[in-house]
Parts: C-alpha cells; sequence; structure tokens
C-alpha cells in the first residue's frame, strides 16, 4: 500500500513539474528581450534537471509514469495561457504576475516534496543515491529569485498607477 502512496505522490509531483517547465516557457516567451526571460531560461533549464531526477528516482524505484498526470500538467499550462496571456483582466502585466506567482508555489511544492522524501530515505533504498539535500537547497534558491521576480511583476499588475 505504501509503494502505491508513493507511486501516486512521486506521478503528482512529475505533472507539476511538467506544468513548471511549461510555465517557463510561456513567461520566457512573454518576457522575451527583457532580463525576465533570462531568468526564465536559467530556471526552466533546472526545472527540467529537478524532473530528470524524478523521473530516475521513479525508474529506480520501479514506480510507472501516469501519463495522465504529465497530460494533465501539460494541458493545464495550454489553459493557463488565455489567464496568464492579461486576456481575463486586460492586463499583460497581471498575467506575467499571475505566472510567476503560479510557479512560485509549484517550486514550494517541489520543495516540499524533496522534504518528504527525506523523512522516508531509510526506507526507500533508492532515495539513498539523491542528494535531497542539495535539491531542497536548489528548490529554496528557486523560489527566492521566483518570489523576487513576482514582487516586481505585481508592484506593476497591481500599481494605482498603469505602466
Amino acid at each position: 500500500m505504501a509503494h502505491k502512496a508513493m507511486g501516486v505522490y512521486l506521478n503528482d509531483h512529475l505533472g507539476g513539474a511538467t506544468l513548471g517547465s511549461e510555465l517557463a516557457i510561456q513567461i520566457g516567451d512573454h518576457a522575451e528581450g527583457t532580463p525576465l526571460a533570462d531568468v526564465m531560461t536559467t530556471l526552466r533549464a533546472q526545472i527540467e534537471e529537478d524532473r530528470e531526477t524524478l523521473v530516475d528516482l521513479m525508474q529506480r524505484m520501479s514506480v510507472t509514469r501516469n501519463p495522465v498526470k504529465q497530460a494533465t500538467g501539460w494541458l493545464a499550462e495550454k489553459a493557463s495561457r488565455v489567464k496568464f496571456s492579461g486576456l481575463s483582466s486586460g492586463e499583460s502585466d497581471h498575467g506575467i504576475f499571475m505566472a510567476l506567482e503560479s510557479m512560485a508555489l509549484g517550486v514550494q511544492g517541489k520543495a516540499s516534496l524533496w522534504r518528504a522524501l527525506r523523512e522516508v530515505r531509510a526506507e526507500h533504498p533508492p532515495l539513498a543515491s539523491v542528494d535531497l539535500d542539495a535539491l531542497l537547497a536548489r528548490a529554496d534558491e528557486q523560489y527566492a529569485i521566483l518570489e523576487r521576480e513576482r514582487l516586481v511583476a505585481g508592484a506593476r499588475a497591481l500599481s494605482a498607477e498603469p505602466g
């Protein structure tokens, strides 16, 4: 039973990683030619590395990847394009702000994953070869970067002055 729960948990996070990677592309495309685009390029590469670490871990733990959950993450990002483009609010800055906030929340979820796996490392031998502390530190760094960018975007989006 615990193995099934682990499989569901890891697949949920794999879907989230797919969404995060796609959101980084979306934000980077929207911010093309700005420093934010460069930030998103770097973060996307890191998110992809983290995703590959998760895929590798799932393989070593004999956890079958759930294509529905991966597709759900991909589809959620595609559906978010309307909201995050600013079409729903009429404001492009608001869309970027909301996309950055979603990514920041996702990275906090990823940090929670690494913390939870650290707690059960002794029960799952494949976890011994994963540097969960380094992954957690990287997630914390990613969150700090996203939070900084989110607050800048939020100030623009929520300002009383257009601009």
